[in-house]
């Protein structure tokens, strides 16, 4: 089976953990930023996180100095536009970026200035391939409180013009929802869709927080409710997405190799999988790398692959008009 003409639709990616080390190079020498050094190969190196980390915090420290050099909009903007240009030359018809708007402001720019920025350059790639894209906000979970309502009222007027949802990321603690109910609650009301990261780092409860707590519709990973059985069934009732993300997932011990991961018992269980990059530079992965990897892992045929596809589509946070068209690339 040819993987790279596949259509694809990736609902789970973060910028800051897909950027070309050759951006960094260059980026750094405009901008005047010192790094460790101008060998791509070194550069390279150091972006990408070893097979299996010791935990998520040593996966999570490879998106350092990429965010050194995403404190401009210019930089920002060139970055989103190159990630979309390179899911559209493998042909994901549709994506969804996720990135913490908190992140990048180093040197003062403002969350309209950052939020603005991914959006014209994402945008900007939408004109020139075949590709749709959305922005998810996300929340850094570690981060102090106090501007969250900033970062949902500086994202609301580009609500269904390049922002579609809300998100809860970083390290994840037992228990962590029950502290973020009002701010979700404010940016439901604002018109955001929701989806959390929960369930990656071994807990269940998590998932089942997140769903029942915060409205989640979607969770990223949530591949540990296979502990947690009140987590399952409230996932298989509600119809929650859940973003695998296959390679990532062995990096950061979520599970030891891809052979025991979920994804296959979930989808022969009918629960609503999707499968995605997370990070395409930190996890040295690309779409069609994922989709090979769990088609040939699992022997899913063709019409598996669809079926993903189409669960996908249900799933993406794309307007009507996005999803009928991509539903004319399935089989």
């Amino acid at each position: 089976m040819n993987y790279s003409s596949l259509p694809k639709i990736d609902l789970h990616c973060h910028l800051d953990g897909s950027v070309r080390p050759q951006t960094i190079i260059d980026l750094a020498n405009e901008q005047n930023i010192s790094i460790p050094s101008q060998d791509i190969n070194e550069i390279t190196s150091l972006m990408i996180a070893p097979e299996t980390c010791q935990n998520l915090e040593e996966y999570l420290m490879r998106f350092d100095l990429p965010l050194s050099v995403m404190q401009t909009q210019a930089g920002i903007e060139r970055i989103s536009f190159e990630l979309f240009e390179d899911a559209a030359k493998e042909n994901v018809k549709y994506f969804e970026v996720r990135f913490g708007p908190q992140l990048h402001q180093l040197q003062g720019l403002s969350f309209n200035q950052i939020i603005g920025s991914v959006v014209k350059g994402m945008q900007r790639a939408e004109a020139k391939y075949d590709i749709k894209g959305n922005y998810i906000l996300s929340i850094l979970r570690t981060f102090p409180k106090d501007n969250i309502r900033d970062v949902i009222d500086a994202g609301a007027p580009y609500l269904n013009k390049g922002v579609v949802a809300f998100d809860l990321a970083g390290a994840e603690l037992a228990g962590f929802c029950s502290e973020f109910i009002p701010y979700v609650d404010y940016a439901i009301e604002k018109g955001y869709r929701i989806t959390i990261h929960a369930g990656e780092q071994g807990v269940g409860q998590n998932v089942f927080d997140a769903v029942s707590m915060l409205k989640a519709e979607r969770v990223g990973h949530g591949i540990h409710i296979t502990g947690h059985q009140g987590a399952y069934d409230l996932v298989k009732q509600q119809n929650i997405g859940l973003e695998t993300c296959p390679s990532s997932n062995i990096q950061t011990k979520a599970v030891d190799k891809l052979s025991e991961h979920p994804l296959k018992a979930f989808y022969e269980d009918a629960l609503p999988i999707t499968i995605n990059t997370d990070n395409r530079t930190v996890s040295n992965t690309t779409m069609t790398d994922e989709v090979r990897k769990v088609m040939q892992e699992f022997s899913l045929s063709r019409e598996d692959y669809f079926n993903i596809y189409k669960i996908s589509i249900e799933q993406a946070f794309a307007s009507d008009e996005v999803k009928q068209h991509l539903m004319s690339f399935a089989d």
